[in-house]
């Protein structure tokens, strides 16, 4: 278990980073949660001005909020509370997020997904998922799960053809209930706890709240009980890509040498590869 811990990113933002990259063995093929969330617009309205990403993906969530966002391959908008935003890097994009004033708990989640070497420098896409299009699937165990990405009994996220194949979901489980799931065979699973508290092993008589992640064997069978006032998590699972990772601020490559390419492209304005 981890407790998450406070960060500045941005121009200013205050958040919390679940994991990051001294976790990047044990999360394989994730590289970073951050979870930013607060009733005080000022902790996070500079946002994420313009800034490059090569060789990963930026997956966010807004649960409550709204984020204006724009990008050097002519996609913008505004991704509002239950949208996800999927982009993908590959070879190299310039984009910004900007979260707006919100009443109340504002809160969204970044997760930073790695791409293999051989997709490192792929041709940047975007992809726009509304809340509309998440598929809300009850267990029978009385667990409501929201289905991101990946499958889950007779449903499929809409977030599809990826390129590691990641499901990504945001589970709810009423007081008392569980959830009984299944990992796949060479997948990692993680879950990150934004709300109540529950346990997580079977054997854990220790109930685990907020601001907490667990990190998963492969291939686990997971059962997870909510405490007394429920619990809430996200929970995605991927298989390790098991590469090499050479990380700079917002670029992530297989070996230093690309590392500094990529920052060299970058200064001399030949970083944009595909539009």
């Amino acid at each position: 278990m981890l407790a998450s811990r406070p960060a500045l990113e941005g121009a200013g933002v205050h958040l919390r980073r679940a994991f990051g990259p001294g976790e990047v063995p044990l999360a394989d093929p994730f590289l970073m949660l951050d979870d930013f969330h607060s009733a005080n617009p000022a902790d996070y309205i500079a946002g994420f001005p313009w800034h490059p990403h090569r060789g990963i993906e930026t997956v966010t969530y807004m649960v409550d909020g709204v984020v204006k966002h724009g990008d050097s391959i002519g996609n913008k908008g505004i991704i509002e509370s239950g949208d996800v935003q999927w982009m993908t890097a590959g070879g190299g994009i310039l984009h910004e997020e900007m979260p707006q004033p919100w009443t109340g708990m504002m809160q969204g989640f970044q997760l930073w997904v790695n791409l293999p070497a051989a997709e490192k420098m792929m041709r940047p896409r975007y992809r726009d998922v509304k809340g509309s299009q998440i598929p809300l699937v009850s267990t029978k165990t009385g667990a409501q799960v929201k289905l991101i990405s990946g499958e889950m009994n007779d449903s499929r996220g809409p977030a599809s053809d990826l390129v590691v194949d990641v499901q990504y979901l945001d589970v709810a489980i009423p007081p008392g209930k569980e959830l009984r799931h299944h990992v796949k065979h060479g997948s990692k699973a993680i879950a990150y706890v934004f709300g109540g508290s529950g346990l997580f092993h079977p054997d854990s008589k220790n109930a685990i709240g907020p601001e907490h992640t667990i990190i998963f064997g492969e291939g686990k069978d997971l059962r997870i009980k909510a405490g007394d006032e429920g619990v809430r998590f996200l929970l995605f699972s991927g298989p390790p890509l098991e590469e090499p990772v050479a990380w700079g601020g917002p670029i992530v490559m297989n070996t230093q040498a690309e590392l500094d390419l990529a920052y060299r492209e970058f200064r001399s304005g030949t970083f944009i590869k595909q539009r």
